[in-house]
């Protein structure tokens, strides 16, 4: 019996896969240019936003006066701008000038015989203090009244329009990032050294801004170490949750993070006017965010002794929490996964 060999029969010619289709030059830039003039549109609009929609709304206001008299400044203030203020009935001006101290108000109005008598804190935000002012003669416009004003809580004769803590919004941002690439690269393989690097930086971060403020702008005239303990927690609230993004998520955590703290920290933080000044939700979202709890907290300390900061404090003890939490999430996790390889 002859054995027949039968050979399978080669099998048929499988086709490549199609390559990609690369893009045509002109298909790219027409996407990047329209991706980025979107993006250029969305930082326009969150930049200057906050500047077109601010203005006095619900701003708590004192009134001193007679029934009569109160109850016509309540109906010329409505008539005027019937959003821009909470009227609050207060027994007497040294009354409405303690709640102005201890920022319960903004600033108010003691009507009597003699006329109108504004009350106002320029160090509480130059733009209500005007916008008071400018109420105050509006009513004694209206009632056919003089009308005289006082400041409560004056601006340091060096610095009369607040610019220096007004300007703190970009050198604090500027403070929170900088350092946690500086000290990533100073530091690679040790975290414990950043995060000594970063609480250094911190403390040294804000007696520099302090002594700026006090020295060479006369922003402030006492509460030295107060307003450099202020900025110095602003600043590690702002490092510690970036440098934990980065050690957690790497590159793309920290990028996330920074880019929040730029584009809407900064423009949110209402540091110049107070977050009074800011639309509803723009003034909880920039006082939930570092630059703008830090921007209450200065003007607090600096101004108030303290007063209307304790929220803010909060706020920013709370992120430096959160980062120190996920630091320690991000180091877990990096020693889970360079165990094999130390393994081997």
């Amino acid at each position: 019996m002859t054995a027949t060999l039968e050979l399978a029969p080669d099998p048929a010619p499988q086709e490549a896969p199609d390559a990609p289709r690369s893009r045509s030059p002109l298909t790219t830039l027409v996407g990047m240019t329209v991706a980025l003039g979107a993006v250029l549109a969305v930082l326009l609009a969150i930049f200057i936003l906050p500047s077109l929609k601010s203005g006095p709304r619900d701003l708590p206001v004192g009134i001193v006066g007679a029934s009569a008299q109160t109850t016509r400044v309540e109906d010329a203030l409505t008539a005027a701008d019937p959003d821009a203020y909470d009227v609050r009935h207060l027994p007497t001006e040294d009354a409405l000038v303690r709640a102005v101290e201890d920022r319960d108000v903004v600033g108010g109005f003691v009507v009597g015989p003699q006329g109108v008598h504004a009350v106002v804190t320029s160090a509480g935000g130059a733009a209500i203090a005007q916008s008071v002012t400018a109420s105050a003669q509006g009513l004694g416009a209206t009632l056919g009244v003089q009308v005289t004003t006082s400041d409560a809580v004056p601006l340091p004769a060096a610095d009369p329009s607040g610019i220096g803590i007004g300007g703190l919004a970009f050198p604090l941002v500027f403070g929170g990032i900088v350092p946690v690439v500086a000290f990533r690269t100073a530091f690679a393989r040790s975290s414990t050294w950043r995060l000594v690097g970063l609480t250094t930086f911190s403390a040294v971060g804000g007696l520099v801004v302090a002594a700026i403020l006090r020295l060479g702008f006369g922003s402030i005239e006492s509460a030295f170490l107060p307003v450099a303990g202020a900025m110095a927690l602003g600043i590690a609230a702002m490092a510690f949750p970036l440098a934990a993004l980065q050690e957690t998520f790497g590159g793309k955590g920290f990028t996330a993070g920074a880019m929040t703290m730029m584009f809407l920290g900064n423009p949110f933080a209402g540091i110049a006017t107070t977050s009074a000044w800011l639309p509803a939700g723009l003034e909880t979202v920039g006082q939930a965010l570092p630059p703008g709890a830090t921007g209450t907290l200065v003007r607090s300390v600096a101004y108030f002794g303290g007063s209307g900061g304790g929220t803010a404090a909060l706020t920013l003890a709370a992120w430096v929490a959160v980062g120190l939490v996920l630091h320690t999430v991000g180091n877990r996790r990096a020693a889970r996964r360079d165990a094999p390889a130390l393994a081997h």
